[in-house]
């Protein structure tokens, strides 16, 4: 079935997508609201099929990537957390130890967007762990909307342990040099400025379109932020004005890009929401923000 091009959705379309991603429609309603924009020989089952993922032909590191040693599951623990977590691990093509990097999923488990984004942390020259936060529930589950469903199943206080205990693991790697950053994507954005709250030691943060911290965690935070946010992102955008504020009145080294004319989700480009222009340039800023204090 050919797919809409990007330039064919209207917004309308892009807002129902981010309220179903993020819990606040169930399938039914989506659909159900979705059938609206059928119209002009746009069927629904074609606008379904252009909103979902496609993890097929998107990956832009493949597992046997030379610029790599290994991309290989492994398994850590989280007492606080989860127990027994298993995560991507990626290790830079070379000799010595490398600078780490924890990469933290969206709401619907370590999916192969958030591996691929993994892999490539370790073609830039960093050793990357990508937890799945869902492992204590059996793992990711081959598709996000029952991965969203099983992500709801757990404390997301219980799950920032285990991105805690992903950066301690990391951190302590024998091919490690002991400098960690993190950076995460939606719920993972999250988890990365909650990370630079709890973590003093970590070197440096990197969320992309995250909620945001209270006035009193911004307070605790030392390490260096790169905020990533797209400018049609309404939901999540709303809490910078505080965010900056609590920043600024505690001194904190951070940045903050705000792309224009891009949803919630502009990086993943495993949907149409994908901006290419713009997530290049994040991830060059990113990439370069890491290489900087990373040592």
């Amino acid at each position: 079935m050919k797919k809409l091009n990007k330039e064919d959705i209207p917004q309308e379309v892009y807002d129902l997508y981010d309220y179903y991603a993020h819990n606040q429609l169930d399938r039914r309603t989506f659909m159900e609201k979705l059938s609206a924009y059928a119209v002009g020989g746009i069927t629904l089952t074609t606008l379904m099929s252009t909103m979902m993922p496609d993890y097929m032909t998107t990956a832009t590191v493949e597992p046997s990537d030379e610029r790599m040693q290994s991309s290989d599951y492994v398994f850590y623990n989280s007492p606080k957390g989860g127990g027994e977590i298993r995560g991507l691990l990626s290790k830079p093509a070379g000799s010595g130890k490398f600078p780490g990097i924890v990469v933290v999923h969206e709401n619907r488990g370590l999916n192969p967007y958030i591996e691929d984004v993994g892999r490539r942390c370790a073609v830039a020259g960093f050793i990357s762990i990508a937890p799945d936060a869902l492992w204590p529930l059996g793992g990711y589950p081959g598709n996000d909307d029952e991965g969203r469903t099983m992500q709801r199943e757990r404390s997301r206080d219980e799950m920032l342990e285990d991105f805690i205990a992903a950066f301690e693991y990391l951190k302590n790697h024998p091919d490690c040099d002991g400098n960690v950053g993190v950076v995460g994507f939606c719920f993972g954005g999250w988890i990365s400025n909650m990370m630079a709250v709890r973590l003093p030691d970590l070197k440096a943060a990197v969320p992309f379109y995250g909620g945001q911290p209270s006035a009193e965690e911004a307070a605790q935070i030392k390490a260096p932020l790169m905020i990533q946010y797209a400018s049609l992102d309404e939901r999540v955008n709303a809490g910078w004005p505080a965010y900056e504020e609590a920043l600024k009145a505690n001194g904190v080294d951070y940045v903050m890009h705000m792309y224009d004319g891009v949803n919630h989700g502009f990086h993943n480009n495993t949907t149409p929401r994908y901006d290419e222009k713009a997530a290049n340039l994040a991830w060059e800023r990113t990439i370069a923000f890491f290489k900087e204090n990373l040592k």
